[in-house]
């Protein structure tokens, strides 16, 4: 067997580099247009030149290295040199001569490949630690859905709204079902906080609706203890809670005594405080509520410690406060406490009651009566407290049910007359209004002369 020494294959090399340059040279003479000038075809030979060095210095420099690595093989005494073989640069086989020359992984490697053709894998004894861990050794999987706590920093931005919103429909099982998807925490007793204090910000109605919303939560969403806890903490907040409500203190022990008779918080509460509060606003508050507590004791429920409780309440009892608003009114003759209480009973849309109440005192009654009533509807017709709307409708009401009014006061019609004129000529009324008004034809018996017939 003969070995290629490498100062042969260098010679080799090299000849064949001085070869393949002098047929490189003799093509390119060919090919040179015999229009060149003698400097641009110096030029070009000497560009050639160079290109020619830069190949030889190119395949000497790896010829070398070749050569070293090849002397080092020979020396260690490699079975590999024994088959005269020169390993090529990107030849995926084994360089060291180890290998059995079989294909990596059997066959079954390659990019997006799991494993050979057909093959199977045996069952794996299921790891406790591991996420993936076997659903059938583990028994059933519970899903659950994990909600975060609210934050107490966005506890106030997420409640405002349900409040505000209960305001509007009143539904108690609307938030009921809002707060169970929330995940309040231990900051659950500060929804019956913000939303006494809200309802002491704004109308009579939202503190009846909050009363009865604290009522309704107790037992299914807070406890008796998170309602003492929120009353807790609005007692120290009292004298802040005055700056924007000056009959805080007032209002906070109406709402103490119709949690305690609604068995919102427990009977006990009152009793904590005693000669424990230093205070004054916290006292007048408690003291408040145990006034009130012990004035009904009787009753179950403090249901009118509002006094309102707008389209909510009967409307025997809307017809009853209207009468006293007005009897009060023939007497005192105040028209400004008259629309206190109009307001506060908070039905616009039942305010031709009031009307109708009105005009029939009219027509019962006797004296000055009905200029009391008309200065009393002109002066609600000027401020817009009832509407062109609510005025015609009650004057129409006492049209339609003039004729049953006339068997109790015979004289009816012509007071009836009478008022909706003067009501016309003080603009509480329209002219189409008033010429509606019913009036009764008058009859007269004539003489015996004419038979006894009646003529109109």
């Amino acid at each position: 067997a003969s070995t290629v020494l490498p100062s042969d294959k260098h010679a080799s090399t090299l000849f064949n580099v001085s070869h393949s340059h002098s047929l490189d040279d003799a093509a390119l003479e060919a090919e040179v247009n015999g229009n060149w000038t003698p400097q641009e075809k110096a030029l070009h030979e000497a560009r050639l030149k160079a290109k020619a060095k830069r190949r030889v210095r190119k395949s000497s420099s790896r010829s070398e290295s070749l050569s070293e690595s090849l002397s080092g093989e020979l020396a260690d005494g490699d079975s590999y040199s024994s088959k005269g073989k020169v390993p090529v640069p990107n030849d995926r086989k084994s360089r060291t001569g180890k290998g059995r020359g079989l294909p990596k992984k059997g066959g079954a490697g390659g990019k997006g490949v799991w494993g050979a053709a057909g093959m199977v894998y045996e069952v794996e004894e299921p790891d406790v630690k591991d996420p993936n861990y076997d659903e059938v050794a583990q028994g059933d999987t519970v899903y659950a859905t994990v909600v975060p706590e609210v934050d107490e920093r966005e506890l106030e931005k997420t409640v405002n709204p349900i409040v505000r919103e209960y305001f509007e429909h009143g539904d108690t099982k609307e938030v009921q079902m809002l707060l169970k998807e929330l995940n309040l925490g231990h900051h659950k007793y500060e929804f019956s906080s913000l939303a006494v204090s809200l309802s002491l910000e704004g109308k009579a109605s939202h503190r009846e609706l909050t009363s009865r919303l604290l009522r309704d939560l107790v037992g299914k969403v807070l406890s008796e203890s998170d309602m003492a806890r929120a009353f807790d903490k609005i007692l120290k907040e009292l004298p802040d809670l005055m700056l924007d409500t000056p009959e805080a203190p007032q209002m906070l022990g109406q709402f103490i005594a119709r949690a305690i008779a609604d068995h919102a918080l427990p009977m006990a509460f009152l009793d904590r405080y005693k000669g424990k509060v230093d205070c004054d606003h916290a006292r007048a508050a408690l003291d408040r509520a145990a006034v009130l507590l012990s004035m009904k004791r009787e009753m179950v429920r403090l249901d009118n410690v509002w006094g309102v409780g707008g389209g909510l309440r009967p409307v025997k009892h809307l017809v009853k406060e209207m009468n006293f608003l007005l009897k009060e009114y023939l007497v005192s003759g105040e028209v400004k406490e008259a629309e206190r209480c109009l307001r506060d009973l908070e039905v616009p849309h039942f305010h031709h009651e009031l009307v109708y109440e009105a005009v029939v005192m009219v027509l019962e009654s006797k004296g000055d009566t009905a200029v009391k009533m008309c200065k009393l509807l002109q002066a609600f017709w000027k401020i817009g407290l009832i509407t062109v709307d609510q005025m015609n409708r009650g004057f129409q009401r006492v049209y339609d049910e003039l004729p049953e009014i006339n068997l109790d006061v015979p004289h009816a019609h012509s007071i009836m007359e009478s008022f909706t004129d003067l009501c016309y000529q003080e603009s509480v009324i329209t002219k189409q209004l008033r010429d509606s008004c019913p009036s009764r034809g008058r009859k007269r018996f004539v003489s015996e002369g004419d038979g006894g017939l009646i003529k109109n």
